[in-house]
């Protein structure tokens, strides 16, 4: 009988195990994000500023700079950053535990080195405390085992998500890493405009806020945790949603809904431990966007393949 590479499971991921990891790589996020967000043009909803998997982690892809090009890529299989450039050699940077007040400081030295010169807004979003970057001593550390099963727990999330993207032919948006909550995400148009948004994310500008949701939406992503939420889970929510949207019958039977939150939950771990991973998390992507798009009314026949 063949067994599975341990290159295609899913792997077991310990919130309390990997912790500390998960709230130092926000943060190195938080400040690659920036950088992107800086320098390339504007997109709708704030897609300009995303980060994506790549097949050693993330990265920023490419950012146009300076008459050429340049990109970021957090490396956690050989655990290095790498700084590319079209105009310059690449330039390295080990990651290991470490402070984000020192992360901050060696990644602007390497990108000055590399003729790139730019300045952000030096404090992160959606988190409180917004403790400035350069002065952020307490947070560093750095397992590499964790940073790793993490990545790989995102890279298997990201196909299904894009499979299940490709099967909409409405405005979507690309399988992108948001950096302000530290989330895998997909997002489905139905090309109406939506109420304006009343914010509520800490440290995040409201007009912002309202131009992300300024048309109604079916959303779905992966979040690895937080300490008043200690486990990683997939959501969907929709935007605006109703309390028929909340009564909805969706897959797995794991999946839940939080009155608190707005949105139907499933936890990592029942997805990883199910018989066929894939099929679980399509489930609930697709039972999701269904209770979205029935209950508000969408045209459907003309969004779906």
């Amino acid at each position: 009988m063949k067994t599975k590479s341990l290159a295609t499971e899913w792997p077991v991921l310990d919130f309390a195990a990997m912790q500390g990891t998960i709230e130092t790589i926000h943060q190195w996020i938080q400040i690659i994000g920036k950088i992107r967000l800086k320098t390339m043009p504007w997109q709708n909803h704030s897609w300009h500023t995303t980060l994506y998997l790549s097949p050693v982690g993330y990265s920023t892809q490419a950012i146009c700079f300076g008459g050429g090009i340049f990109e970021i890529e957090l490396d956690f299989v050989h655990h290095q950053l790498h700084i590319k450039s079209s105009n310059a050699a690449t330039q390295h940077i080990a990651l290991k535990t470490m402070s984000v007040a020192d992360f901050y400081k060696e990644l602007f030295e390497k990108l000055a080195a590399s003729g790139i010169d730019i300045k952000i807004h030096g404090r992160p979003n959606e988190m409180e405390p917004a403790i400035p970057f350069a002065s952020n001593t307490a947070i560093s550390t750095y397992d590499p085992e964790a940073a790793n099963l993490l990545w790989k727990a995102m890279l298997k999330s990201n196909g299904v998500f894009n499979k299940f993207r490709s099967g909409f032919i409405g405005k979507s948006s690309p399988v992108h890493l948001f950096w302000g909550a530290f989330d895998l995400a997909v997002t489905r148009f139905s090309g109406r405009p939506a109420p304006l948004h009343q914010g509520g994310m800490p440290n995040m500008p409201l007009d912002v806020m309202q131009e992300a949701y300024s048309h109604e939406v079916s959303s779905a992503g992966f979040w690895p945790g937080s300490t008043d939420s200690p486990m990683a889970v997939y959501y969907a929510y929709a935007y605006p949603g109703n309390e028929a949207y909340a009564k909805q019958k969706v897959l797995p039977e794991q999946a839940f809904y939080s009155p608190e939150m707005g949105e139907f939950f499933l936890k990592y771990e029942d997805v990883q431990s199910s018989s066929d991973p894939e099929r679980t998390l399509m489930d609930f992507l697709q039972t999701t966007y269904e209770a979205a798009a029935n209950t508000s009314n969408w045209e459907r026949k003309a969004l779906e393949k």
